[in-house]
């Protein structure tokens, strides 16, 4: 009788969170990235040192996000500054050197980058020895520019297909989805589910078997919670045979500009992590509103975030307002589309079934909008062609200014700024 094939061995990023998971530990990231390639060692460094169970971190620049390698390069010979790490405009030995003695099992690291056609990026990561990077056909398509979302789709497939080959040389490799972090701060959280659990399902259709699925903090803790359950919900039932774990964002919107403002916020965000059973959290920092963040501040928000999440425990969900439901009607109706994931979600934007409120690509129909209740929650004020059913019903219609916009937009970094909301606000 022929002997099974053996099981691929785990990565570093995937045996890191495992180990970690079984810990009952929080795993805290930043979103680094520093052209300099030493400068982004000693970040990484940095990271690894911390106060904190930590995971590193190399986020690519723009320019590489877009895939005009050229002007990356031309960048770094000139000297002009970089948002981020060029990776493929990088030689190899740079790349292997600036991670030798810091990236291991004991520290892994992962590739952050935003881009709609990711191919290069993945063969690059793949080539320096690395496992883990993150993204998704729609959430890194949406809301960074104007490549079809078939475009993106497509590549999106191809660049999965690369990244699960590592299994055949015993890697278990990790790709993490952005679903869920999409225009978060003024989304409704079904359509964030809905779209973290739908990307991750593409990802374990080619050919990954181990996953996270994202949430960004929104503006109610409530909300928040009964969101990552729900997630945590439909991931059980939508990725069988996959290693998942669930990561939250700190806000992603408009950050407070006060240091104590910000630091609350992302201690807030390490307690809903904890709360609702997230093995990890991605902090942003006090320099969030006003510049790229330092190495030292970058390790304040990781410290205070690891300080704030062993203050709790794991709590139970909080009373239904149907989260889960809304978003098992969005995940059904769009699987119903195609057999081919790829295309139902084409289809699906094509439709108006997965519909982004104030997204402005052509691909998305825009005929949805939320807005903040008096219940300080996101709720939908128009649902456009979205599959809900009548269990949803949206708001009365509202005419939304630029000032109401610009409100609603502000809306966390005034409550984080108030130093008055702060004394009164529980830990």
């Amino acid at each position: 009788m022929p002997s099974a094939e053996p099981a691929p061995a785990a990565g570093a990023f995937h045996r890191f969170m495992a180990d970690a998971a079984r810990a009952g530990t929080l795993v805290v990231q930043p979103r680094m990235g520093f052209a300099d390639p030493a400068r982004m060692r000693a970040g990484l460094i940095a990271t690894r040192a911390a106060d904190a169970t930590t995971v590193g971190t190399l986020t690519l620049d723009s320019f590489t996000r877009v895939g005009d390698y050229a002007a990356a390069a031309r960048a770094v010979a000139q000297g002009h500054h970089l948002n981020g790490y060029p990776l493929v405009s990088t030689d190899l030995d740079t790349t292997t050197g600036l991670l030798d003695g810091v990236h291991g099992p004991g520290f892994p690291v992962q590739v952050r980058h935003g881009s709609a056609r990711p191919g290069r990026i993945f063969e690059a990561l793949i080539a320096a020895g690395l496992d883990a990077t993150e993204g998704g056909p729609v959430s890194y398509c949406l809301p960074y520019g104007r490549t079809p979302l078939a475009t993106s789709v497509r590549a999106w497939a191809d660049a999965c297909r690369s990244l699960a080959a590592l299994r055949e040389t015993g890697t278990e490799p990790h790709l993490e989805t952005f679903g869920g972090c999409m225009l978060g701060q003024l989304c409704p959280p079904s359509l964030l589910v809905a779209l973290s659990v739908l990307e991750a399902a593409f990802f374990r259709r080619h050919g990954l078997r181990s996953v996270s699925l994202s949430y960004a903090q929104q503006i109610s803790p409530e909300q928040d919670e009964e969101a990552v359950h729900a997630l945590r919900a439909l991931a059980a039932d939508h990725l069988p045979d996959t290693s998942w774990h669930v990561v939250v964002y700190a806000y992603m919107g408009v950050y407070p500009e006060t240091r104590a403002g910000a630091l609350r916020l992302v201690a807030d965000a390490a307690r809903l992590a904890v709360r609702t059973g997230a093995a990890r959290l991605i902090v942003k920092t006090p320099a969030e509103s006003a510049r790229i963040p330092s190495v030292e501040e970058n390790v304040t928000a990781l410290e205070t975030a690891a300080a704030a999440a062993r203050t709790v425990r794991p709590a139970a969900p909080p009373p239904s307002t149907g989260i889960e439901a809304e978003a098992r009607s969005l995940v059904e109706a769009v699987l119903h589309l195609h057999d081919d994931l790829g295309q139902a979600l084409v289809r699906a934007f094509a439709h108006g079934y997965l519909d982004v409120p104030f997204c402005l690509h052509p691909d998305n129909a825009g005929r949805t909008r939320s807005f903040i209740s008096d219940r300080g929650r996101l709720e939908w004020s128009r649902t456009g062609s979205l599959p809900l059913g009548r269990s949803t019903a949206a708001a009365p219609p509202r005419r939304l200014t630029s000032s109401g916009l610009l409100h609603a937009l502000n809306h966390v970094k005034n409550r984080y700024d108030d130093p008055a909301a702060l004394a009164g606000r529980a830990g």
